[in-house]
């Protein structure tokens, strides 16, 4: 199993949220071998699951998007609307409409539960430290999702904040480069990008990349065919 790199020791309080124990269990056994992880709790249902992240408090909640009471699409909202924790959804269907509705409701991730477990644990790390979970396949999902649709105007205005160098990384960050792609590809160092990145969060008011991306695309600063290796400004 992988090991936290050094500067991330900080312990990750994960509550588990599935209506399937033997899915649970085997979540447990995956995360709680890692020094830097700890469950801190279970539920079986969406209800439960808000429940008891209001009374733990915990830094991801791993949440199943079809179960009894609330469904996780439901249960992320609340969650993220309370400021409880950051939602990784994960789920054995690989649909659009959960993918869109659990990215709506706030999800900060989206997994399917055939990831591996390096994968599963690094996708909790990145959440717990903040980082959105999107995957360039995911991405591309997105941007034919929240796209204007034809004939509907596009709102530039959500951008009017921006300077054209934070516009550029934007557009990149929107087509599925990683901040490491993007500091090559406008040949910046890493670091500088990821300054980039917070003051574009910041100035849009938005939680994580998720939501930037999908500003990205209704503001019309991306738009469906666009080529990410033709920079920005293209």
């Amino acid at each position: 199993m992988s090991a936290p790199v050094s500067g991330e020791q900080t312990l990750c309080r994960v509550l588990l949220v599935d209506d399937q124990a033997l899915v649970r269990s085997g979540f447990r056994m995956i995360l709680e071998v890692e020094p830097d992880l700890e469950v801190v709790g279970e539920a079986a249902d969406g209800r439960a699951a808000v429940e008891l992240a209001e009374r733990l408090r915990p830094d991801v909640v791993l949440m199943d998007v079809q179960m009894p009471v609330l469904d996780g699409v439901a249960a992320t909202e609340e969650v993220v609307a309370a400021g409880t924790a950051r939602v990784l959804v994960l789920t054995t269907f690989d649909r659009d409409d959960h993918l869109f509705a659990a990215l709506r409701a706030g999800a900060s991730g989206f997994l399917l539960k055939n990831a591996d477990p390096d994968e599963l644990v690094a996708a909790v790390r990145a959440v717990a430290r903040g980082h959105a979970l999107l995957s360039p396949e995911v991405t591309r999902r997105v941007v034919e999702r929240f796209s204007t649709p034809s004939g509907a105007a596009f709102r530039p205005e959500l951008l009017a904040g921006l300077t054209e160098r934070e516009r550029g990384v934007l557009r990149l960050v929107a087509r599925g480069l990683s901040n490491a792609e993007v500091a090559r590809e406008l040949v910046l160092g890493e670091a500088t990008v990821k300054t980039h990145v917070s003051r574009v969060l910041l100035k849009l008011g938005v939680r994580d990349r998720v939501q930037a991306v999908v500003l990205a695309y209704e503001s019309g600063l991306v738009r469906p065919g666009d080529d990410a290796a033709d920079g920005p400004g293209a």
